[in-house]
């Protein structure tokens, strides 16, 4: 086994009240952080697997020249500072230096998962009124369909992969041809530690999903509370995080909290279905010496054959595991332990926010539980007036903004007042989850205030299922709520009313199924459906999905 090291927090209660991080007046991520690191042109940045196995090393010196050159391309094509620009990629090398080439330039970089359809980029060009898309060919294909929807789209930029000749595709410009004609030195101006930086999509629950800014410091600088305590990160680390490119888990842990800390990353560039027993291939033969990975990966890591592939090749390097994006099980953490002799830390965080509550290494472990309030943060739980509860009392995990506001936070919801202020209330930033606190001051999550599906780590809303259903002329009306699940937490379940002349069965649910995946993410579609004669509503006609929801739980048995 490996042998443990000091963590960076030595004492919880010392470290939280004593808490300091200065944020200066200009600040910009790949400036201050990447060129710095990239003074020793020797320091590994990030070790990437490809997707036949091809190994590469790239420095820190790397990005930092590649994301000048992009920067530099970007301003040639006309993207300015402010200008939105969405980027769809999985986990290549290119994503890194079209990220930072972004925020050095000033525009507001847009991640996107790869996972969605042609009507979702489109709905996103809009309503950011995007103007540049980058992507590969396989988003291009996607992009060209939509292409006429999307007028704000000035610039479509091409990361062409194996080798593919781009002369079959019109209108898009090459990435690498541009960004090899352009100097490897940035000029331009630079960015106020307020400034518009990064924007990501965040589903939304009456409604389409809610565009989340932030600004050169709120996650850029504010992922030191993350970096250095929770995934306690030192410069000689290989981490792993095994997020997807278009979640904001992925800018956690594959972007700002380890290269702020000088600790390398692994990247697995891995686009089909998840295999855990490929997963701890990687750990055996890699050097890998922290993991991050959603509950849902955690719990098929330790079914018998993965676990029994554990036993006989255990990961020697590997010293810290940490689980995010959904409440981990305490039988999950138990097994864990029993085999690796480590515990895997649970935390927790939002979009909006950098990690905001953790089992950090000094504390000791209730599993199960969330953990104690995050260095930065002034954490709490809280009733309907705002005020705060008692140990053992269910509220709502609140955030005290008032008379100063974490610089960590999110600075709006982009264009939507209305959802900025009613995530308010009184002295307090709402995150939308349920907890309480029990008497050692130990968060315990009790689920979702709204009706937002976490599903192995997804965030869903319902609204885009219902309405991806209320296409197909069999759906007179649906309601789609959480239904728990032993693997992925929960998962979607809708619930149908058919149309006049339809009737129920497999081949419908099926039809139904493809039909969802096929207009909107396929992440997203209803494992679960129901047929119907009526759903629960209010007085003024509003379903209500908690009935739905507590059918769910009693139909499978749970308290």
């Amino acid at each position: 086994m490996t042998t443990p090291r000091t963590p960076n927090m030595r004492d919880y209660e010392a470290e939280y009240h004593n808490f300091q991080l200065d944020v200066p007046e200009y600040f910009n991520f790949a400036a201050d952080v990447i060129d710095k690191l990239a003074q020793n042109p020797h320091k590994e940045a990030m070790f990437w697997i490809g997707q036949d196995g091809e190994e590469r090393h790239f420095t820190f010196a790397h990005f930092s020249e590649a994301s000048s050159r992009a920067a530099n391309a970007f301003a040639t094509l006309g993207i300015a500072k402010g200008d939105p620009v969405l980027v769809m990629l999985p986990r290549i090398p290119e994503w890194w230096e079209v990220v930072l080439g972004l925020m050095r330039l000033g525009a507001i970089p847009i991640p996107c998962t790869t996972l969605l359809t042609p009507k979702d980029i489109q709905s996103r060009s809009e309503v950011a009124e995007s103007r540049c898309f980058i992507t590969n060919q396989e988003g291009a294909h996607k992009f060209d369909q939509v292409r006429s929807q999307c007028p704000t789209v000035a610039q479509t930029i091409l990361i062409a992969e194996d080798g593919l000749d781009i002369a079959g595709y019109a209108n898009w410009t090459d990435y690498h041809t541009i960004a090899a004609q352009a100097s490897s030195t940035f000029t331009g101006p630079k960015t106020r530690s307020d400034d518009p930086c990064l924007v990501y999509f965040t589903s939304g629950t009456v409604g389409n999903p809610k565009m989340v800014l932030h600004t050169h410091a709120s996650y850029p600088l504010g992922h030191t509370i993350t970096g250095r305590y929770w995934l306690d990160l030192h410069e000689d680390d290989l981490f792993w995080n095994l997020s997807e490119t278009g979640w904001a888990k992925f800018s956690w842990s594959n972007l700002f909290g380890p290269w702020l800390m000088g600790a390398a990353i692994f990247i697995q560039d891995a686009r089909g279905k998840f295999n855990p027993l490929e997963t701890l291939e990687m750990l055996y033969k890699y050097p890998i010496t922290t993991l991050c990975a959603p509950p849902t990966v955690y719990r098929m890591l330790v079914l018998d054959k993965p676990m029994a592939y554990l036993k006989s090749h255990y990961p020697q390097t590997l010293r810290h595991c940490v689980g995010a994006g959904e409440p981990l099980n305490p039988e999950v953490i138990k097994i864990w332990e029993e085999v690796t002799g480590m515990t895997i830390r649970d935390g927790y965080g939002q979009t909006e926010t950098v990690l905001i509550c953790g089992n950090f290494p000094p504390l000791a472990v209730k599993p199960g539980s969330m953990g104690k309030p995050s260095p930065g943060f002034d954490l709490s739980v809280i009733d309907h007036e705002g005020s705060e509860l008692p140990p053992g009392k269910e509220g709502d995990i609140a955030i005290r903004i008032k008379p100063k506001r974490p610089a960590w936070m999110f600075k709006e919801y982009w264009r939507n007042p209305e959802a900025t202020q009613a995530c308010l209330r009184g002295n307090w930033y709402i995150t939308g989850d349920r907890a309480y606190k029990d008497e050692d001051g130990y968060f315990w999550f009790v689920g979702r205030a709204d009706d937002v599906i976490i599903s192995a780590g997804y965030r869903i809303g319902p609204f885009e299922v219902e309405s991806a259903l209320k296409e197909h002329p069999a759906v007179a009306e649906s309601a789609v709520i959480a239904s728990p699940d032993p693997m992925r937490g929960e998962i979607v379940k809708a619930y149908i009313i058919l149309a006049p002349g339809y009737t129920p069965g497999d081949a419908l649910v099926t039809e139904l199924q493809e039909h969802v995946k096929r207009v909107t993410a396929p992440y997203k579609y209803p494992r679960e459906i129901e047929f119907v004669e009526s759903l629960p509503k209010t007085i003024s006609g509003k379903i209500r999905r908690v009935e739905l929801r507590e059918m769910e739980r009693q139909k499978k048995q749970l308290p």
